[in-house]
C-alpha cells in the first residue's frame, strides 16, 4: 500500500462518504478492465474510449454550468468544486485566464486498485486511463489543453493536473 496517497483531512463526514463513493466507482473501473485484460481483450482501448466518453459528457456539464464563456478561470471553479478539492485535497498552484495548475495530494482511485492488490505498470495505466475522463472534458472546450505530469500512481506525493489557454 502506497504510504503518500493517505488522505490528510478525515474529520469531514461528508467528504468521507464522496471518497468511499469514488473509491467504489475505482474497484469497479479496476476490476472490470483487470477481467477484460484476464480474457484476452483490449482492455486498454475499451477502458480508454470508455472514460473519454464519460469526460465529454462531464464537459458538457461544466460548459454549461460556466458563468463566463471560454474562461479558463471559470473553467476551473466550475469543474474543480469545494467538495472535489477536498476529497482529492488538491491544492490551486495557478489559476488565471492562461493557466489552471493544480496538485493533487490524494487519489481514491489509486486507493481503491492498490486494496486488491494493483501495483506497478497496470496501476499507472489504470490511473493514465482515469485520466482519459479529463482528456475527454478538456475535448469540449477548443480553448483549452490538459496536461498530465506526474502521478502518485507512479509514487510521487501528488499529481499534477494542468489546463492551459491555447496559443
Amino acid at each position: 500500500m502506497c504510504t503518500l496517497n493517505q488522505p490528510k483531512n478525515t474529520d469531514n463526514e461528508v467528504i468521507n462518504k464522496l471518497r468511499n463513493a469514488i473509491i467504489h466507482r475505482g474497484l469497479w473501473m479496476g476490476l472490470i478492465l483487470k477481467e477484460a485484460k484476464e480474457r484476452g481483450l483490449d482492455w486498454e482501448a475499451i477502458g480508454r474510449a470508455a472514460i473519454f466518453e464519460t469526460g465529454c459528457m462531464h464537459g458538457d456539464g461544466i460548459k454549461n454550468g460556466m458563468d463566463v464563456e471560454g474562461s479558463l478561470v471559470s473553467f476551473g471553479n466550475t469543474f474543480f468544486t469545494e467538495d472535489i478539492r477536498k476529497i482529492f485535497e488538491i491544492e490551486v498552484k495557478e489559476i488565471n485566464e492562461d493557466a489552471l495548475k493544480l496538485e493533487y495530494g490524494h487519489c481514491p482511485l489509486v486507493t481503491a486498485w492498490q486494496s486488491v492488490g494493483i501495483e506497478g505498470e497496470f496501476l499507472e495505466k489504470l490511473c493514465d486511463i482515469a485520466m482519459c475522463g479529463d482528456r475527454g472534458i478538456e475535448s469540449k472546450f477548443e480553448e483549452f489543453q490538459f496536461e498530465l505530469g506526474k502521478t502518485i500512481a507512479e509514487g510521487h506525493k501528488v499529481c499534477e493536473v494542468s489546463f492551459y489557454r491555447k496559443k
